[in-house]
C-alpha cells in the first residue's frame, strides 16, 4: 500500500509503482492513457491548454481546482481524483452544458486552447451557480488563446450559468459520493518510497514524517506546488532526485486567525490563503489575484514561494513590509525569525540541514496604518513581476512619519528593504517635498539589473515612482489606473 501513487482519473482507479519524481501528469494522460484532450502549449504553467481539474478530499468533503498538468507531477496525485476533458460528455454522448456554450457562442476556431477553456469553465460551474464578469475573468486568467478573442469565451461562461440540469447529468456530482469512498480508501498508511531507477520520490505520511526524511535527506526537493520547481524540469531540463512531495499534508494546510494576525502553513495554496487575506488585508488580496492564474494560484503555495527564495516572488516584499515572521521546523523543533532576515544571497536562505518551512504569520497593519503593494508587469493578468514594490505607513497626529517598511522585489538578489530611504523619511513630514528629497537614496539601497523583463534604468525609476504613487494615494489623489467596470 506504501509503494504505489494511487489516483482515480476520470472513473479509473489508477495504481503506478513504477514512476519517477519528475513525470508530469501531462506526459502521463499523452503519452500513456492516449488522453490527447489535453494539450501541451506552453509547459510552464502559462497558457492554459493542459488544465485539468484535480479533486482532493478536505475536511470530509471533496474540493476541485483547475491545474496546469504540463508541471503537475504524478507523485502529488496521490488520493486525487483527476478529471480530464473526456469526461464531461453525458451518458449518450452529449456535450456537458460547458462544451455546448462554448459551440453555441462560437468560442473556439483552431480549437487547440478549447479543452483548456473547457475545464477552466467546468471548474467555475461547479463552484460558482451564477458567476459574474469578473470571477469569469478571474477563472479564465490562466488560459491563453491565440485566435478566438475572449469575448465569446466569456460569454459562453454566462449562457452556461443558465443552462443546469439534473446533477445526475453531470458527472462529478452524480459520482461525488463513490468518488469520496475510493479516495478514502486510497489514503496512505505510512511514507510511500518509490524507486526508478537511481531516482526517488517520497511522499510523507505526516509533518512528523516529512522532519524524519529530511534529517536523513538533507538534500532533498520539497515540493509543495510545482509552479516553480515544474519548470526546472520541463525547461532546464533538470534532473530532481529524492523528491518529497508535501501537498497533501493536512498539518500544513491550515489558515488560522488570530487577533493580530494570520498564521498560514507551508502548504496552503494561494487559493487557499485568499479569504482570509483579502478580508483582513484588502490589498494583499488584490495582489494575489494579479498572481499567474487560478490554476497556478490552485497549486501555488505562499510558503514555497518563500522557500524558493526567488527576488521576484510575489509574497515576499509585502510580507516582509508587514513585518512577517518565518517559523521553520525540523526533528530538533521550531526555529522563528523575521522573514526579511531568511533570505541571505542569490539562491541561499538561512535553511540549515533538515529544516523546513512549517508556517508565516502574517501581523495585520494597525487601523492607523496604511498599507499598498504594487506589482509592475508587462501585461495585468498572467505575467512574472519585473518590480514589485510594498508600503507599510505609520503617521502620527502631526502627519509626522514615525514608521515606514518598504520593501521590493526585481531589484536585487533578494526581497530587500528600502532601508536608507525609510531612514530618510523616518522623522520627517509626509508631504510631498519629503517624498522628492528621498528618491536619491534609493540609489544607495539598490542597483538593479538588466534582463528581458526591464532595465535597470527602468526598474530603479519605477521603484522610486512606487513610493511617489504610495504618497499620492495616501493623500487622496486618482494615482491608481482603474478597470473600466470599477470606475463605470
Amino acid at each position: 500500500m506504501n509503494d504505489s501513487i494511487r489516483f482515480i482519473l476520470n472513473g479509473e482507479g489508477i495504481a503506478l509503482t513504477d514512476v519517477g519524481p519528475t513525470e508530469t501528469l501531462l506526459d502521463f494522460l499523452r503519452l500513456k492513457r492516449r488522453l490527447t484532450g489535453t494539450k501541451e502549449g506552453c509547459a510552464e504553467g502559462d497558457c492554459g491548454a493542459c488544465t485539468v481539474l484535480v479533486g482532493r478530499l478536505a475536511d470530509g468533503k471533496l474540493a476541485y481546482e483547475s491545474v496546469n498538468a504540463c508541471i503537475r507531477f504524478l507523485g502529488s496525485l496521490h488520493a486525487t481524483h483527476v478529471v480530464t476533458v473526456e469526461h464531461l460528455a453525458g451518458r449518450d454522448g452529449a456535450l456537458h452544458p460547458v462544451q455546448q456554450a462554448l459551440v453555441d457562442c462560437h468560442g473556439s476556431q483552431c480549437g487547440f486552447c478549447t479543452p483548456g477553456f473547457v475545464m477552466s469553465l467546468y471548474g467555475l460551474w461547479l463552484t460558482k451557480e451564477k458567476p459574474g464578469r469578473r470571477e469569469i475573468e478571474k477563472a479564465l486568467q490562466g488560459n491563453l488563446c491565440r485566435c478566438t478573442g475572449y469575448e465569446p469565451i466569456v460569454k459562453a461562461a454566462e449562457q452556461v450559468s443558465l443552462m443546469r440540469p439534473s446533477a445526475l447529468f453531470d458527472p462529478l456530482e452524480r459520482t461525488c459520493s463513490e468518488i469520496i469512498a475510493r479516495l478514502w480508501a486510497m489514503q496512505a498508511s505510512g511514507t510511500i518510497r518509490i524507486a526508478k531507477g537511481e531516482d526517488r520520490l517520497i511522499v510523507p505520511a505526516s509533518v512528523q514524517a516529512l522532519a524524519e526524511v529530511l534529517s536523513q535527506e538533507p538534500d532533498a526537493i520539497v515540493i509543495a506546488g510545482s509552479t516553480d520547481v515544474g519548470l526546472w524540469v520541463t525547461k532546464q531540463m533538470r534532473r530532481l532526485s529524492p523528491v518529497v512531495f508535501i501537498n497533501h499534508l493536512s498539518e500544513l494546510q491550515s489558515v488560522t486567525e488570530s487577533e493580530d494576525g494570520i498564521t498560514i502553513g507551508a502548504g496552503v495554496s494561494y487559493t487557499g490563503a485568499f479569504a482570509a487575506i483579502s478580508k483582513k488585508i484588502p490589498a494583499l488580496g488584490r495582489l494575489i489575484d494579479r498572481i499567474a492564474g487560478e490554476q497556478v494560484r490552485n497549486m501555488g503555495t505562499i510558503g514555497g514561494n518563500i522557500a524558493n527564495g526567488s527576488p521576484i516572488g510575489d509574497s515576499p516584499p509585502p510580507l516582509i513590509a508587514l513585518g512577517a515572521t518565518l517559523t521553520l521546523r525540523s526533528l530538533e523543533g521550531q526555529r522563528k525569525m523575521p522573514l526579511e532576515d531568511f533570505f541571505i544571497a542569490y539562491g541561499k536562505q538561512d535553511r540549515r540541514p533538515g529544516e523546513f518551512v512549517e508556517s508565516v504569520f502574517v501581523p495585520y497593519p494597525k487601523a492607523t496604518s496604511r498599507f499598498a503593494a504594487y506589482k509592475i508587469t508587462k501585461r495585468r493578468d498572467e505575467d512574472i513581476t519585473a518590480v514589485l514594490g510594498a508600503f507599510l505607513l505609520t503617521l502620527d497626529d502631526a502627519e509626522i512619519v514615525t514608521d515606514i517598511r518598504i520593501a521590493y522585489g526585481g531589484m536585487a538578489a533578494t526581497p530587500k528593504r528600502a532601508r536608507t530611504v525609510e531612514a530618510e523619511l523616518i522623522g520627517r513630514p509626509w508631504t510631498e517635498a519629503t517624498i522628492q528629497a528621498a528618491r536619491p537614496a534609493f540609489d544607495a539601497d539598490f542597483q538593479p539589473l538588466t534582463d528581458w523583463r526591464a532595465t535597470a534604468e527602468y526598474r530603479q525609476l519605477t521603484a522610486k515612482n512606487l513610493l511617489t504613487r504610495f504618497y499620492l494615494e495616501t493623500v487622496g489623489a486618482p494615482a491608481e489606473l482603474k478597470r473600466f467596470e470599477e470606475v463605470a
